[in-house]
């Protein structure tokens, strides 16, 4: 009777921190996508990826596709009647293939992940930024900071020096030409704007596919605008009309010739921006702000290596693992594949966070918050002794049947050497001499 009282006593209490750890252990396993602190929206369990505002894709969608429907459906007929037929079949696909190509672009351009740098689950510490911790601290205190840490740090790019910032939402330096995007909420890498019409960031990952997008939507309106006016001409032929006329004969021309001529300023001019832009080796968040009219461009190496290293250069595979499967309330649930949230074979599951984090950026490693309240759990199991030796016991001479020496474990103890793996020979334990408890 005694053992099943002492067997019922509760356990003593946990820190919070510490009780986290172990509650996660326990939790319900979600995937990154569904735990992410961005903006994002998640399609197709993660699989796709836009910005929050991807309902702006139906509207250029429909800017695109209805002229093309308008076109083939009123000029297609009488453009077919007067080329030869099969090059009249061929003037009427044309624009119909050239839309469908300029979807997948849009797509390719919107649905994936621009380049976004996972997110840090705590702050760098100065020692590993490379500098003394009393060198930042003073720096804090002047500058009245409380990361620690300076806003800025140089590195070398080519030889030459270039500032990188720290982010306090991220909680990283940034890689040189990342930045922070305050519409979908991430740091991307090689950021070059956030697009309204695609509705998305237009970074490292996703820039290719920005420029097809935009050249090819703008050879659909010149090639449209043309053979608009090729349809006046021959009304005004057939008919002996002169241009207002043909153009009342024919309204769906008129409207797109206005319309096409329009648009066509504006995505070529687009065009031709980012073409310069892709020449000189820049991206439009540094165009706009002129950070290399009185300064070298240190990414600038010729216009043929600029241009190979936009169109023929690898694309980077995604830092995210956006379907890895973390278990909800774990400090690794914000971030990608360089945190290894994967559950590896033999892990703890609600541990998956290694005891040294990498730093996507600069390379440095930290000691985890995990090994600290690791170290904690363990001190406050040693005190579950000391608790139970203060505390009057029964005397008992024997439990269990046993005489003599005997080892025991509180079910508390059993717990926690389950799920961080102790070895029970390393846990306290309670001898039970002459009826009494001795840790």
């Amino acid at each position: 009777m005694h053992g099943k009282m002492y067997s019922a006593r509760p356990p003593p209490q946990l820190s919070d921190s510490n009780r986290r750890i172990i509650d996660s252990n326990g939790g319900t396993t979600k995937r990154v996508y569904q735990l992410w602190k961005g903006s994002n929206r998640f399609f197709l369990g993660g699989r796709i990826i836009f910005g929050p505002d991807a309902r702006s894709l139906i509207f250029t969608v429909s800017l695109i596709a209805i002229p093309v429907i308008l076109f083939c459906s009123f000029d297609s007929q009488r453009l077919i009647n007067e080329f030869q037929h099969s090059l009249g079949s061929l003037i009427i696909a044309i624009p119909v293939i050239l839309t469908i190509h300029i979807m997948v672009l849009l797509f390719l351009t919107s649905g994936r992940d621009p380049g976004i740098i996972p997110r840090n689950p705590h702050p760098p510490e100065p020692e590993d930024e490379g500098g003394p911790s009393s060198l930042s601290n003073d720096w804090s205190r002047n500058q009245g900071s409380t990361s620690g840490l300076p806003p800025t740090k140089d590195v070398l790019v080519n030889g030459i020096a270039v500032k990188v910032k720290y982010c306090h939402t991220c909680m990283l330096y940034r890689p040189p030409r990342c930045s922070h995007c305050s519409i979908c909420n991430n740091c991307v890498e090689r950021f070059d704007h956030h697009c309204p019409w695609v509705g998305q960031c237009i970074g490292k990952r996703n820039y290719r596919f920005f420029f097809m997008f935009v050249s090819s939507t703008t050879i659909l309106c010149l090639y449209v605008f043309a053979f608009c006016w090729v349809n006046i001409r021959f009304i005004m032929e057939m008919y002996h009309y002169n241009v207002w006329k043909a153009l009342l004969k024919s309204p769906v021309s008129g409207v797109l010739i206005l319309y096409t001529f329009i648009t066509s300023w504006f995505v070529g001019g687009l065009t031709v921006f980012h073409l310069y832009l892709i020449c000189t080796n820049q991206t439009t968040y540094e165009n706009f702000r002129y950070r290399y009219d009185r300064k070298m461009n240190p990414y600038n190496l010729g216009v043929l290596h600029n241009i190979g290293e936009v169109f023929f250069s690898m694309i980077p595979s995604s830092k995210n693992n956006f379907r890895a499967k973390v278990t909800e309330g774990s400090s690794c649930s914000n971030f990608g594949t360089s945190l290894s949230m994967g559950h590896h074979h033999g892990s703890t599951p609600g541990l998956e966070m290694p005891k040294r984090s990498f730093d996507v950026e600069m390379g440095g490693k930290r000691q985890g918050v995990v090994d600290e309240e690791f170290d904690d759990i363990h001190g406050q199991i040693d005190g579950i002794g000391s608790l139970e030796r203060c505390e009057p016991q029964p005397r008992h001479t024997n439990w269990g049947g046993h005489k003599g020496n005997n080892w025991e474990m509180s079910p508390d103890v059993h717990a926690l050497a389950a799920e961080f793996g102790m070895n029970q020979d390393d846990l306290p334990k309670r001898q039970k001499i002459n009826g009494g408890l001795e840790v």
